[in-house]
């Protein structure tokens, strides 16, 4: 249950608090995030560091960029604010290193919106994930809930650490096959194809769709000629039309931009290509829009997912909820891959 975490004391309490200096690990948008936050929250910082190649001659938000040991030979002791997020085995393995050495904390703030998920936000909307709670399937999907919100509280990395599962684990889950038709959303350069080629050994038919230009014509060149294989510039969303995009050529492009972007919808997709039996979900923040989408597929024809849910402080439990009140015969698995924060968490739905 999670009424014992919200006597938890929160990560930004702990940075406020502590009479270490507290030294950010992170010059990129997340730690943009977090100067922000700490700022807001009057939380002091001492200096920032990057990793050994990031370093240069460069400042960021005031504070020349060190390295790792300049700040060590600087400070006897100091907290870390760990404001980046990787899924590099060899970066994970170093911040556990360094967490031998040092304190190191990972304030948690959204890829996308505005709301910290802090205990203003848990107590919020409480009623929201208790229900999340109950509707997961297995006893390892309550245990990843709980230490993703743990997680999100404390900042201790830990929290991810201890909850992992590989992601053969996970696609045992979905039990895919050769006979697919797979509906690939924010299928980046391929990478999401490549993978489910890789656990189903074959399909039926592929819909890829990706909004970035750049990215798409990297997935163009990777499976444009591939059979049954069809691929769409477009943007997933609740509804079709036009939207704005922002597009930063990388994983993070996303919706609301000065760039134009198709917008198109998994219902209208369906009647399109004749339906899917599986559907993989990374759209950047708009995995509820699809879902609103998507209504008529997972009511009628119940597809297998794996969707995204960590983009928006309330994807973890929202996300859960909604596929519910849509097809409460839906059995949802949560799990988290390792990564460095609380990234590359998914629902996975048979």
């Amino acid at each position: 249950m999670l009424e014992p975490i919200l006597g938890l004391t929160q990560s930004w309490e702990v940075l406020k608090n502590s009479p270490l200096p507290v030294a950010v690990y992170g010059t990129g948008n997340g730690a943009d995030r977090v100067f922000d936050r700490f700022e807001k929250l009057g939380i002091p910082v001492s200096a920032v560091f990057a990793s050994d190649g990031f370093v240069r001659n460069r400042c960021f938000r005031g504070f020349k960029v060190k390295s790792l040991s300049e700040i060590e030979s600087e400070n006897d002791d100091f907290i870390v604010a760990l404001a980046f997020a990787s899924g590099r085995k060899e970066v994970i393995n170093q911040i556990k290193s360094l967490s031998l050495r040092h304190r190191v904390i990972m304030p948690s703030v959204p890829v996308y919106g505005e709301s910290v998920f802090d205990l203003d936000f848990l107590k919020r909307h409480f009623a929201e994930a208790e229900d999340a709670l109950g509707i997961l399937a297995d006893e390892h999907s309550r245990f990843v809930f709980e230490s993703i919100i743990r997680f999100q509280i404390t900042g201790e990395p830990d929290c991810t650490f201890n909850c992992e599962s590989s992601k053969n684990e996970a696609f045992s889950l979905l039990s895919l096959t050769e006979n697919e038709s797979f509906l690939d959303i924010g299928a980046y350069r391929g990478d999401t194809i490549s993978e489910f080629l890789d656990f189903a050994g074959g399909y039926k038919k592929i819909a890829a769709v990706e909004p970035d230009r750049r990215n798409f014509a990297k997935l163009s060149a990777q499976y444009g000629s591939t059979e049954n294989c069809f691929l769409l510039n477009s943007a997933v969303f609740s509804h079709s039309g036009k939207a704005g995009f922002s597009s930063d050529s990388g994983r993070g492009s996303n919706l609301g931009g000065n760039e134009e972007t198709d917008l198109v919808c998994v219902d209208e997709l369906r009647e399109q290509f004749g339906g899917f039996t599986y559907i993989n979900c990374d759209c950047e923040g708009y995995e509820k829009e699809m879902l609103l989408g998507a209504v008529n597929t997972l009511r009628l024809d119940k597809p297998k997912l794996c969707v995204a849910a960590y983009h928006r402080s309330e994807d973890i439990f929202g996300l859960v909820n909604l596929i519910h009140e849509i097809n409460p015969q839906y059995k949802i698995y949560l799990r988290h891959h390792p990564h460095i924060s609380f990234w590359d968490t998914n629902l996975y739905c048979i």
